[in-house]
């Protein structure tokens, strides 16, 4: 396995072994013992799974009181998956970092607490995988718009499929000034 940190603080590629033969592959998609033996002590309560069809666009999305630390992988598929630095006070608040994700690549993306995750589908079809550090609590999530000027994510697709709740996320900068200061 390889871990391969990106420019932003506990974001991380992680690449699993992959081995194959004359049957095809098999990995191991998390191993609790071997990422803990390559300092990433995780502890996951939550799996969940999304299929969604070509340009559909999920995000951004962070909670509050519960942060979530995630686990991206792709089954099926292509993604660009994207993580936004959303800690007040961060030198790198606003900023972001995107890869691709594929289930032909294998590569996974650790999204720490404390940042916001989005991806957007670049295959016809895109399922993808995710374990999370804490539960899904409705009404502790927040939603920021995809389109954040401030943030100024370069998304493959300019007129994406969204939800009702992605279509109506606001900016950065509006959410943290509506937002008490002991939250963030």
């Amino acid at each position: 396995m390889k871990i391969l940190p990106m420019t932003l603080p506990g974001v991380l590629i992680i690449e699993p072994d992959v081995y194959r033969d004359e049957r095809g592959w098999f990995l191991e998609t998390y191993h609790c013992d071997k990422y803990e033996e390559a300092g990433l002590s995780f502890s996951f309560v939550q799996d969940n799974c999304s299929s969604s069809v070509r340009n559909t666009l999920r995000g951004l999305h962070a909670q509050l009181r519960r942060p979530q630390g995630k686990l991206v992988r792709v089954s099926r598929g292509e993604i660009f998956d994207v993580a936004v630095d959303i800690r007040r006070g961060s030198p790198t608040f606003a900023a972001w970092e995107g890869v691709i994700l594929s289930a032909e690549n294998f590569k996974q993306l650790y999204v720490p607490p404390g940042y916001a995750h989005g991806f957007c589908v670049l295959s016809d079809i895109a399922e993808v995988e995710y374990k999370c550090t804490d539960v899904y609590t409705p009404g502790d999530e927040l939603t920021i718009a995809w389109n954040d000027a401030q943030i100024g994510i370069q998304w493959p697709h300019n007129s994406p499929i969204l939800s009702p709740k992605d279509a109506a996320g606001q900016s950065l900068e509006v959410l943290w000034e509506t937002l008490p200061s002991f939250l963030i």
